[in-house]
């Protein structure tokens, strides 16, 4: 069951001076469900005169409560849980006891010991240790047991002393029943700062692993961006816009188009309830019945390097996973807070139509949204500083796209410089070098940056680069031993799906020392405006870059006979090869879905096929995919001189 937790903490209900000794009971109680649960027991067996303190645990499933047995009764404390409804004392705990031994024995599973000498190495660490009674590490068990004072030396400086130095690292506690324990009462084995596809993507690895979870999120809901303000919600409104727009505009003779029937208020309300049933499928609903996980809402901060504090409260982990991910980047212009603007996480939540909409930035966000809207029917207007769109891509690819979008009336001004904006009685007024702008609502979409800054990392001595991002290996390990990180924190390519993979990989890397590693050869990714923009591997300018030698093809898709029969030429397909080995280094699409054909050039790429071996392979007839073997063929012959299916 999932177990989010808030950070109330109930007031005692205190008894009088007078009283001379209370009495503890410790119970087991069944049906609670949340935090609240926990807190609304609290809170009713305060209200009974006697009681001096009560603490409820939901993820622990019981509750401590001190008494005056004078005034008081246990039972009068039990009737009172099983009244509430739903609640039911199953039965009386072993009351906890406060005392502590002097010495305390603990077997650690050890990592990274290659022979004997490993194991006498660690030992004589240990040497002068005051508080350490024995050791006994063995190379051949992979573990290590050490007898000690807790009053002298605590189970973490243990720890820390296996790990400081070569490749030697503390994987696990192993208890006395055989069962694999945390390495410190209240500490946990992986703290996840953060609730999108990295941490959830690590949490369930943890899981399988054995290993204790706690999940602190903030800001966005569980789920992060893909789900509650980006992937998801955002396709879902492209394909609206998309309906819409084919309905008023037809290719084909014998079907003409027609005004639809648009009720933007029922597509966003649509799109809530999309939204909220993925979020719980898949997302609480994966870490439903995983008692290993537990979900704290909250703003994290660190103490020190091995210490959080939420909420005022300090918890430890033994190894953390920093999966912050990012935010939008608001520029600094002068009276953009006071006009007030829309990001992609508020937008997709007005449920009132924008009759005109800026939109500040050309990336990615930036169009899908802008042909998306200005299909529901805002009129928008696009500003941007640079010279043309989406420039991380080369210029066919956005000079084409560009024509699309202005055709369909969509403004697009670049190299833009915005002096200030004000307001005009209820207009948002732009003033720019290309003249004065006027909307009833500004978008920025101006690029995003990492969800860092208020994580007090610098307690942690974690490294950043200058633009505030997480500086990782390709283990995902920061320059802090037992930190790692993963997603659009890091200065990865930012993907929901790179962002699984890297908190998976930051995982096993932090407790099974595998060494894996993300590989982002021929990594695919796509722009969901119409036509689409997708890619794989290199462009021509990351080839030249590499000192690689190409050569490129280009088919538009007037030649490919899936456009031609389907009246939508909009568009063509690039391949890049290496010139002097003939292999697929890398492929630029701009088509209508032309996202589908990205994953047959990433895995040719992967596969390190020849543009001869792809030209040769089988394509279904009058599919798009045709139009990579076309592209292929080009390289060597004028397609445009070959009948249909030729090779």
């Amino acid at each position: 069951m999932v177990k989010i937790r808030n950070m109330f903490t109930p007031k005692s209900n205190k008894i009088g001076e007078g009283q001379k000794s209370l009495s503890e009971v410790v119970l087991e109680i069944e049906g609670m469900t949340c935090d609240h649960c926990a807190t609304g027991i609290e809170k009713k067996v305060g209200h009974l005169v006697g009681t001096a303190s009560q603490k409820v645990n939901y993820p622990e499933g019981k509750g401590i409560f001190s008494y005056d047995p004078e005034k008081v009764s246990k039972k009068e404390i039990i009737d009172t849980i099983n009244g509430m409804g739903n609640y039911s004392v199953k039965k009386e705990l072993p009351a906890s006891s406060n005392g502590q031994g002097t010495e305390e024995e603990v077997t650690f599973s050890i990592s990274g010991m290659t022979c004997d000498h490993c194991a006498t190495s660690i030992e004589k660490r240990f040497e002068g240790h005051e508080g350490l009674i024995s050791k006994s590490v063995s190379y051949a068990d992979e573990k290590g047991t050490f007898i000690f004072n807790p009053d002298k030396i605590s189970r973490q400086e243990i720890i820390e002393t296996i790990n400081k130095e070569g490749n030697y690292k503390v994987q696990k506690e192993i208890g006395g029943n055989g069962n694999l324990e945390r390495a410190d009462p209240g500490q946990h084995d992986l703290i996840i700062i953060g609730g999108g596809s990295a941490a959830f993507s690590a949490a369930t690895t943890a899981n399988e692993l054995g290993l204790t979870v706690l999940m602190v999120n903030a800001g966005l809901d569980i789920g992060g961006t893909c789900v509650n303000v980006g992937c998801v919600p955002s396709k879902h409104l492209i394909r609206a816009a998309e309906q819409v727009h084919r309905a008023q505009h037809s290719p084909f003779n014998g079907v003409s188009g027609a005004n639809p029937t648009f009720d933007f208020k029922a597509t966003i309300q649509q799109k809530k309830e999309l939204v909220a049933a993925l979020q719980k499928k898949k997302y609480l609903g994966v870490v439903g019945d995983l008692d290993n996980i537990t979900i704290l809402e909250g703003w994290a901060r660190f103490v020190d390097a091995h210490t959080i504090e939420v909420d005022g409260k300090p918890y430890k982990g033994m190894k953390y996973l920093l999966a912050t991910g990012a935010t939008t980047n608001v520029p600094d212009l002068p009276g953009l807070e006071d006009v007030g603007y829309l990001t992609n996480e508020t937008l997709f939540d007005l449920e009132e139509q924008p009759e005109h909409l800026i939109v500040l930035g050309a990336g990615y966000i930036a169009l899908e949204i802008a042909q998306a809207y200005h299909r529901f029917g805002t009129k928008v207007t696009m500003l941007h500083r640079s010279e043309r769109i989406l420039r991380t891509q080369a210029a066919d690819i956005t000079d084409d796209l560009t024509s699309h979008f202005t055709e369909e009336g969509i403004e697009v001004h670049t190299n833009v410089s915005i002096q200030k904006f004000e307001k005009n009685g209820d207009a948002i007024v732009a003033h720019t070098n290309e003249g004065t702008f006027e909307a009833s609502h500004v978008l920025v979409a101006t690029g995003t940056r990492p969800n860092t800054s208020g994580l007090a990392i610098e307690n942690a001595g974690v490294n950043l680069n200058k633009t505030g991002h997480i500086l990782v290996n390709t283990k995902q390990e920061t320059n802090v031993g037992h930190i790692y990180a993963a997603g659009d924190c890091t200065d990865t390519p930012a993907f929901v799906y790179t962002a699984a993979k890297e908190g998976k990989v930051a995982v096993l890397n932090a407790f099974q020392s595998t060494g894996d590693m993300v590989d982002y050869t021929g990594l695919p990714w796509v722009v969901f405006t119409d036509p689409q923009i997708a890619g794989a591997g290199l462009d021509e300018k990351e080839a030249e870059e590499a000192g690689i030698p190409y050569e490129t093809s280009v088919m538009p898709l007037t030649e490919v006979p899936r456009a031609q029969a389907a009246l939508d030429t909009r568009g063509f397909i690039k391949l890049i090869r290496n010139s002097e080995t003939d292999k697929l280094i890398g492929g630029r699409i701009i088509a209508p879905e032309g996202g589908e054909l990205a994953m047959q050039v990433s895995l040719a790429i992967k596969a390190g096929m020849t543009i001869q071996e792809l030209a040769d392979a089988f394509h279904p007839y009058l599919t798009l995919s045709e139009g990579v073997k076309l592209a292929a063929i080009t390289f060597n012959k004028d397609v445009s001189e070959l009948s249909c299916c030729a090779s």
